[in-house]
């Protein structure tokens, strides 16, 4: 029987393998020398990632009678770049320092200007180069996609879907913003903008995508398994997230600890946690999330009123909750048997991961 391991280890040394190759022939495009530090910063960020989304749509793929081709690794390797160049752009809007345990991509950019003691803003270098990165790679995910390999009448029917989960991403993100924007938001607010802006893009729109490509057509048991499968496993992935990014090991998560604290990020955990703080409680989270300056003793501080307040008891069993409604949703539906056991697998390794 496969493994969740296994599962995830037999795309991920496909998709790598696509990656590079990709990137090896955008090198010759690049005719201009002082340009190849974008290459090496993208190739560099590439370089490490989950792979969960690949996944899915790999499985979806599967559970619908689709092949081991390797065209269709190229085409579900182009969503490494699209997450990519969310996550170069989210950093930038969050102004975080590390990512996936390097220098996030505009600080990489700025110790590259302030070590060449060029002129001008080092920090503005920096944004305005993870901006083009991150474009970059945005641009070569559609290359990628529109280049697989697969059938033109597979890539056509599911243009759709692959065009409508980049809007999705986009606004997702947007969402993002306007929620740390209004400040305290209630956990459903959270919740939607989880919704956009990780749960659909994440799980639902990349299995959907696998399962489109293998059979050419929408049929409504696509959308049913893909949203009830999809959605639940995708909101249990962020709540996930959520925890990781207040209680996760910096050596696993890559990033420090509490980031998500001192970036003041409005997310379902915190929403949980002030609808049950007392006042007293309540006021100390205000004052103190969002603040760049927090030390390991205010993140201690916040994680103990997290933890008091039953948040994070209740997030956990929210986790819990939805994983078992997407178990469910995978005993009937129409796809083979092995698939149907890696995407359980795979909701598990997705929602209790430390990383």
């Amino acid at each position: 029987m496969t493994t969740s391991a296994a599962t995830l280890d037999i795309v991920r040394l496909e998709v790598d393998r696509a990656l590079r190759e990709f990137v090896d022939r955008q090198r010759p495009q690049v005719s201009a020398p002082e340009a190849a530090p974008l290459i090496s910063a993208a190739e560099d960020f590439l370089s490490t990632g989950k792979r969960l989304r690949p996944a899915f749509c790999y499985w979806g793929w599967r559970g619908a009678g689709g092949g081991n081709d390797p065209a269709f690794f190229n085409a579900a390797a182009s969503l490494e770049l699209l997450q990519a160049s969310a996550l170069v752009h989210d950093d930038v809007m969050d102004a975080s320092d590390m990512r996936r345990g390097m220098p996030a991509a505009h600080r990489r950019f700025q110790s590259l200007h302030e070590d060449a003691g060029w002129h001008g803003s080092a920090e503005q270098f920096g944004l305005g180069a993870a901006i083009l990165l991150g474009n970059l790679m945005l641009i070569w995910s559609g290359e990628m996609w529109r280049s697989s390999g697969l059938p033109p009448a597979a890539l056509a029917a599911a243009q759709d879907v692959h065009d409508h989960m980049r809007t999705e991403l986009m606004c997702g993100q947007y969402l993002d913003l306007l929620e740390q924007a209004h400040g305290e938001g209630t956990f459903d607010s959270a919740l939607r903008v989880a919704l956009f802006k990780s749960g659909k893009y994440s799980v639902e729109q990349p299995l959907r995508l696998g399962l489109v490509l293998a059979t050419r057509g929408r049929e409504p048991w696509i959308d049913r398994l893909c949203e009830e499968y999809g959605q639940c496993v995708g909101i249990a992935f962020q709540l996930r997230d959520d925890i990781l990014g207040v209680f996760g090991d910096p050596l696993e998560t890559g990033k420090p600890a509490g980031d998500d604290l001192r970036e003041g990020k409005r997310t379902m955990l915190i929403a949980r946690t002030l609808a049950a703080a007392s006042p007293a409680q309540a006021a100390q989270v205000r004052a103190m999330l969002g603040d760049p300056a927090l030390d390991a003793s205010g993140v201690d501080r916040l994680r103990q009123i997290i933890q008091e307040t039953g948040a994070l008891a209740a997030c956990e069993h929210l986790i819990q909750e939805y994983l078992d409604d997407a178990l469910r949703s995978l005993e009937h539906a129409p796809i083979t048997s092995e698939a149907r056991t890696a995407l359980a697998e795979l909701a598990v390794a997705a929602t209790s991961r430390r990383t």
